[in-house]
């Protein structure tokens, strides 16, 4: 017995570091402030909790099943980059226009708001998904692998969680002003993002991976 049939270090590690670079945490603030910096503190530790809970079921449950689910449906990866894109880029036209859907569907947009676009497709997205399917296959059955990414998923999860929680603290340095900046640049690069993963999924579809 050695310590990698309880726990794989390495994997934990790569799944780690790869998980945050995709996810960006520090690059989620911007957008969970755009998104809710005009609400309350309670309303924006309810939406950074729901969003990382939505994320942390959609890649567990692509962790479970990813590879049986794209299968069945028949589904590929530029698929999923393609409709995460257009989505994304739905949102960040909101974003930069001004347009939120008015005071009418004001309602529902704080209701949904923590599932999408925070927790898929912006955290729980299509480099995250394929990441963890990645991950699961390179596990190969041994347990000790299957925990170590386990426990990488959630410490990833962790760590997003603490940068929308506590990014209120942004909230009092850069005022009301802000916050519409901040709007504007989220959604600026929301639209690069979506154009990156209609540009990869394109890509995917060409060369038929």
């Amino acid at each position: 017995m050695t310590i990698t049939d309880f726990f794989d270090t390495r994997l934990f590690m790569s799944a780690t570091i790869t998980l945050i670079v995709i996810m960006d945490p520090p690059g989620t603030v911007p957008v969970f402030l755009s998104l809710t910096g005009r609400k309350s503190v309670a309303f924006r530790a309810k939406a950074a909790r729901q969003a990382v809970l939505v994320s942390l079921l959609v890649i567990s449950l692509f962790a479970v099943a990813g590879q049986a689910i794209l299968s069945y449906l028949g589904i590929g990866i530029p698929a999923l980059q393609g409709a995460g894109g257009l989505l994304l880029l739905l949102i960040a036209l909101q974003l930069l226009t001004g347009k939120t859907g008015g005071e009418a569907e004001a309602a529902g947009d704080d209701v949904n708001v923590a599932l999408v676009p925070l927790g898929t497709p912006l955290l729980a997205g299509p480099g995250a998904i394929a990441a963890t399917i990645v991950f699961v296959r390179q596990a190969d059955g041994h347990v000790g692998a299957y925990v170590a990414l386990a426990l990488s998923i959630v410490t990833v999860h962790f760590v997003l969680y603490l940068c929308m929680r506590y990014s209120g603290v942004v909230i009092r340095l850069i005022k009301e002003s802000g916050i519409t900046l901040l709007a504007k640049i989220a959604g600026l690069l929301l639209a690069a993002i979506a154009v990156e993963l209609v540009a990869n999924s394109v890509k995917g579809f060409i060369s038929g991976t």
